[in-house]
């Protein structure tokens, strides 16, 4: 019989600065001083000479890059950074409880409002926000004051940043309001044809008398019209309680990757007779369950998840990303194929979530990357010297389930989140846990060798894991908790893979028959994965495999080699959101859109021979040079044309790993890929040999920008012959400079060995290109002006508005 586990859920999702009423962001006019400032805290103290910036902000990203610092951290610095802001109450706030929210503050995070301590937060991805009212200066000026310590610069395995690197909103809700993470949807049924969603809704009193309350729900479509309504009450609340209501909705129209469907959610709330605040939320319907036997279901639908993980920077812009940046990137996953995020291995940002909501994401949110004990952070190279042990573990005990309870309490209403995970590779082999089977058998993951008797035991995993776990129910039923296992050897002695309801097995591919026969109600899915062929295979063949994640989707800061190199280069798209020549081979492989691509990669740096790693996609080599070129396309067959001559022709589904691979010796011209399907051609793609660099070539993938939204604008620069063809040799330093109210805010090349200046306006082409950030600032026009010695300058124009 098959074990399968059902989630039903009506979800919402929305950045709580579009919240009706509810608040604003708060990103304006703050201060900031890096390094320690006694007293920063005190009204009094003059902040005159700080540096005045807006959030969110990463300040470690401004460097400089240094061999002083962690190679896990891009070897960037950290420190101690002081933020201040001074504001007045406008007349609108005078009479509301005001409620100052930070998305995240990286990290160790002291806030005061008035010289008021208000709280410390230690986990820099954790969501959190205070009760400021008492402390306020109605008719005066009011100083909130931020200490931010990350003083432990190597305490992450990948770049973190520091700083409010994250949005912050000041709430001004009435005395008598619907609570932060107030709105909880659930639905016991979804189908095509009914959904029954029930909404509670914790309304909070913050008067000295119990009020009668009336709350009402309604859902509206795309188009205006009012689906479904409900209403309930409260009598003689206190100090808070709960109402809640039911929705009956007929014919749905359902969430999925390939029509995200979303509705608004409007939910009033009246005290005492009169309407008092209506908060407007996105919602979205859909059903999955996840089958031992059978892997994934999305409303009634088997689907495999095509996923991808990522870390949360933007190499020139550190952690501090505008949403357009993730925007463009997200579009280019789905473009590929990819259904599925991974959020490694933290909360992120909250519009993130509310993008895989509009574009049709699937989202496993992760809490932790280590619990009571310190994973091992390499300073000098990736398992390079003697490792670090700072990190999350030392605020483990006191503050981990007040995080997993923020975490689902801040996204529990997302459409697109499908699992909560507690952990990532927690039971990496020695690292710290360990067991004797590690002495026997396969350990594709394993830090020294064999079993490590001075290590903690993997049999605390299971204690832990349940806990966790059981955190996690008591805030949300509606979703499987998983969580990432690197040592299932070890972990399969332990009660760790009980304790979930989905267990993620990273890079153990291998391990999927054995254990499906073993523990057939265990269902197992790829939580990380390498970009190879076979790792694909295992889940196309395995109907119990629910699909994987691979390793990564994007390049990151951090997770580095030795010095010079500075971040990992394991992404499908480089950090300036290029892709490679792998993106379009797992484009073949996961659409059925018409894909044909070409590169090549010389023989003796061919290791891309089995999954195109290391090749490229130019035809610029030295004369004589040994190439595998390789053709990727899901057609039914693909010919190689060199120069006019037909070098050969082949089947895909014969080939290996469903590559077109042909050896040749390289002559300058033109290389072309031929795809036919069912005999007739379908499609060319060609390389051309480009000639010296003449000139530059902008584009830009919008010329209108919203200035109150502080839209970003992505400008890609092109080193050119004068043919406009791309000069992949090609590293001329082009300068930018703005003319009108926009800001630069970052260049990138995706160079992870540079270490030139990342907020600099000059930047090294690297293969050709780069990549620049521009941001809107005020109504008007702007030019970008482009130049580089010896090449023809280039404009462009963008109007702000």
């Amino acid at each position: 019989m098959s074990i399968f586990l059902l989630f039903a859920t009506l979800i919402f999702a929305i950045p709580l600065c579009a919240q009706q009423g509810r608040g604003v962001l708060f990103n304006e006019g703050w201060r900031f001083h890096k390094g320690d400032v006694a007293g920063a805290e005190k009204p009094a103290t003059t902040d005159a000479s700080w540096r005045a910036l807006s959030l969110p902000h990463d300040w470690s990203v401004e460097g400089p890059f240094s061999e002083e610092w962690a190679s896990g951290t891009g070897y960037l610095p950290a420190g101690i950074g002081w933020y201040r802001k001074t504001f007045h109450l406008v007349p609108t706030q005078q009479n509301k409880r005001l409620y100052l929210y930070f998305d995240g503050v990286y990290k160790n995070s002291d806030v005061w409002i008035n010289g008021q301590h208000l709280g410390k937060r230690p986990n820099g991805y954790a969501s959190f926000y205070y009760d400021i009212t008492p402390h306020l200066n109605k008719q005066g000026e009011n100083v909130v004051a931020v200490k931010v310590d990350h003083t432990d610069f190597g305490d992450s395995r990948w770049y973190s940043g520091s700083g409010i690197n994250r949005n912050v909103y000041l709430l001004a809700l009435a005395p008598v309001h619907i609570g932060v993470w107030g709105i909880a949807f659930t639905t016991p049924e979804v189908s095509a044809t009914r959904a029954l969603a029930r909404v509670a809704v914790h309304v909070e009193n913050e008067t000295k008398n119990p009020v009668a309350v009336r709350v009402t729900a309604e859902l509206v479509d795309a188009a205006g019209k009012i689906v479904s309504r409900g209403e309930g009450s409260g009598r003689a609340i206190a100090t808070g309680g709960d109402v809640t209501m039911d929705l009956d909705v007929d014919k749905p129209a359902l969430w999925s990757p390939e029509d995200p469907t979303l509705y608004t959610l409007r939910t009033t709330l009246s005290v005492d007779g009169k309407e008092t605040e209506t908060v407007a939320e996105t919602v979205g319907f859909r059903s999955f369950r996840f089958d031992a036997a059978k892997g994934f279901f999305l409303n009634d639908r088997n689907v495999k998840l095509k996923g991808l993980c990522i870390h949360d920077d933007a190499g020139a812009l550190g952690t501090a990303v505008p949403a357009d940046v993730w925007e463009r990137r997200l579009r280019l996953f789905k473009a590929m194929g990819c259904n599925a995020i991974r959020m490694s291995h933290n909360p992120h940002q909250d519009y993130l979530y509310d993008l895989c909501d509009k574009l049709g994401l699937i989202v496993q949110d992760e809490a932790f990357d280590e619990w009571e004990v310190s994973k091992n952070k390499w300073i000098k190279g990736w398992n390079v010297g003697a490792p670090g042990k700072d990190g999350y573990s030392k605020n483990f005990e006191e503050w981990a389930d007040r995080d997993v309870r923020d975490m689902i309490l801040r996204n529990r209403n997302r459409t697109c989140i499908l699992m909560w995970s507690i952990g990532n590779e927690i039971d990496y082999p020695n690292d710290p846990y360990t067991d004797e089977i590690l002495n026997t058998g396969r350990n594709p993951q394993i830090y020294g060798k064999g079993y490590q008797a001075g290590n903690p035991s993997a049999r605390r995993l299971g204690e832990i894991a349940a806990h966790l776990a059981g955190v996690a129910k008591q805030y949300d039923t509606t979703r499987p908790v998983t969580a990432a296992l690197a040592g299932v050897v070890m972990s399969n002695l332990t009660t760790y893979p009980e304790a979930l309801d989905l267990v993620g097995y990273n890079y153990q591919e291998y391990r999927y028959a054995d254990d499906h026969a073993q523990y057939p109600q265990r269902i197992i899915y790829g939580s990380e994965n390498s970009k190879g062929y076979d790792a694909w295979e295992a889940v196309v063949k395995n109907d119990f495999i629910a699909g994987q994640f691979l390793w990564t989707g994007i390049d990151f800061l951090g997770e580095a080699r030795a010095w010079p190199v500075r971040g990992s280069g394991a992404g499908l798209v480089d950090l300036a959101g290029f892709p490679k020549p792998e993106y379009y081979y797992r484009k073949s492989l996961w659409t059925d859109e018409p894909v044909i691509y070409l590169a090549a990669a010389k023989i003796s740096h061919d290791g891309a021979r089995r999954q195109g790693g290391s090749a490229a996609a130019h035809w610029n080599w030295t004369m004589g040079d040994s190439l595998t070129v390789l053709g990727y396309t899901n057609a039914d067959e693909a010919a190689l044309i060199i120069n006019g001559h037909v070098v050969g022709r082949k089947p895909l589904l014969e080939s290996e790993q469903q590559i077109a691979r042909w050896k040749v010796a390289y002559r300058p011209g033109t290389a072309t890929l031929v795809a036919y399907t069912k005999g007739k051609e379908t499609g060319r793609y060609t390389l051309q040999t480009a000639g010296a660099a003449s000139q530059l070539k902008v584009t830009v993938d919008r010329a209108i920008l919203s200035a109150a939204r502080r839209e970003v604008a992505h400008i890609v620069v092109e080193v050119t012959d004068a043919q406009g063809n791309l000069v992949p040799s090609s590293s001329h330093e082009v300068s930018c400079r703005i003319e009108g109210p926009a800001r630069l805010i970052g260049l990138e090349s995706g160079d992870l060995a540079s270490h030139e200046d990342y907020k600099g306006n000059k930047r090294k082409a690297y293969c050709g290109r780069w990549l620049g950030y521009i941001q809107a600032q005020t109504p008007g026009s702007v030019k970008v002006i482009l130049s580089a010695p010896g090449l023809n300058e280039a404009v462009a124009v963008l109007t702000l508005k």
